[in-house]
């Protein structure tokens, strides 16, 4: 098989969206609708073709295979034993496997621990804050908190030394206070690496009332295919306004006490923008090199566009080379930019965001034009209110310093920067 033009990621997903939570907020678990008739759970057979043929078409040293869900760690530990001896016999000379697994920490015991430390696993664990806050959304079949579960989840990686970061939403329950989640993440668990990410859940007319019910929980069973359609939002959707609030206030102390120390994604990505570099594809001008394999070898253009318009094919019945490389993923890529309006194009941060991820772009700009990312004004103060340090954490990467060197020196400049 061939390779790729270019890197590409790909999130599998062993289990499809079936998972042992049922959090308000997961929209994810509504695409158990795609496959109504079928097992959950990635057969041995798709398995192995999906390793072999990610590992022969990546065209870079390094290549992740990267699990997801759904709950990923329901397909058992056994999977997971066996794609590590799948990724050694397909390896090519002087090819490198990163394996990671997101998961919800709350199957996680000593076995599992072990076993994700001795092949050197990057974990990702979802929590959400201190309890009340992690316990708002995040809950089980029947409603409960399942805050204790995945604390004990964490302390089980952390004392077998696993390579863990902590994936937090911003969302209505916990955008209020910022620092207190910072903080409970940084001095309570001892978190080094930190990813943010926003909940947006769009709706329409007809399904707002069910998508404030919840995903998962006894409202799961009601719930329609979610699809990135409609133009309002549930209630547990951040705003604008709060979203660029919490960011600027952990920001404001993460500037001056802990560069070097606690690796924030938001931060660091945006750093790369004001280098001239796009360290995600949210941030980048064209998106289209993420990827979503389904537990059936289905391929989809985007983790969060899994829905019948952007199947790309499967990969039984076409190289996942040629489907990664089809004219509708180039399409749905360069649409990111095409789809821009005029207020973004001529926006003095665009450098720094490019509209962000087009499945947040449903309301209107400020003269009428469709296409406004809904965080557009939480991310426009974001990014004015951080361009000084930036600036300066750029100049000083651009001399061969180190970033850290911002905690000592003041800025002043009321710029957000060029980015260039």
């Amino acid at each position: 098989m061939q390779q790729t033009a270019a890197p590409y990621h790909l999130l599998a997903k062993p289990a499809g969206a079936a998972c042992n939570l049922g959090c308000d907020y997961c929209f994810f678990l509504s695409k158990e609708n795609l496959y109504p008739d079928e097992s959950y759970l990635m057969t041995p057979e798709m398995q192995e073709s999906y390793i072999r043929q990610l590992l022969e078409s990546s065209p870079g040293e390094e290549v992740q295979i990267a699990w997801q869900g759904g709950e990923p760690t329901l397909r058992g530990l056994d999977f997971f034993k066996r794609s590590v001896e799948l990724a050694e016999r397909y390896r090519k000379p002087g090819q490198r496997v990163l394996h990671t697994v997101q998961t919800n920490g709350t199957l996680i015991d000593d076995a599992w621990a072990a076993f994700l430390k001795a092949n050197n696993f990057l974990v990702g664990i979802s929590i959400d804050g201190p309890r009340p806050m992690h316990d708002a959304f995040r809950v089980t079949k029947k409603g409960a908190g399942s805050f204790d579960d995945v604390i004990r989840g964490w302390e089980t990686l952390r004392r077998h030394d696993v390579d863990v970061n902590i994936l937090c939403t911003i969302n209505a329950a916990n955008a209020g206070q910022p620092l207190e989640v910072y903080r409970f993440f940084r001095d309570v668990l001892g978190a080094r690496f930190i990813q943010l990410i926003p909940i947006v859940e769009r709706a329409t007319a007809e399904t707002i009332e069910i998508a404030n019910l919840g995903w998962g929980g006894q409202h799961g069973r009601d719930r329609p295919l979610y699809t990135q359609a409609g133009s309002l939002v549930t209630r547990r959707t951040v705003t604008a306004e709060a979203f660029g609030a919490f960011l600027n206030a952990i920001f404001d102390e993460w500037v001056v006490r802990d560069v070097g120390q606690v690796y924030v994604t938001t931060f660091d990505i945006a750093l790369g923008s004001w280098l001239g570099q796009h360290n995600a594809c949210i941030v980048a001008p064209t998106c289209g090199r993420s990827l979503a394999l389904e537990h059936n070898g289905d391929v989809y253009s985007c983790d969060h566009f899994v829905e019948p318009a952007y199947l790309l094919g499967n990969i039984d019945s076409a190289p996942l080379r040629v489907l990664i490389e089809s004219e509708q993923q180039r399409r749905f890529g360069e649409a990111k930019f095409e789809a821009l309006p005029k207020y973004c194009r001529e926006c003095p941060v665009l450098f720094a965001c490019y509209g962000e991820c087009p499945r947040n772009r449903f309301i209107d700009t400020p003269d009428g034009e469709p296409g406004l990312n809904w965080l557009c004004a939480g991310y426009k103060a974001f990014f004015t209110h951080i361009g000084p340090k930036m600036e300066a954490m750029a100049n000083l990467l651009r001399e061969g310093r180190y970033a850290d060197e911002i905690m000592t020196i003041d800025t002043v400049s009321p710029s957000a920067g060029s980015g260039v």
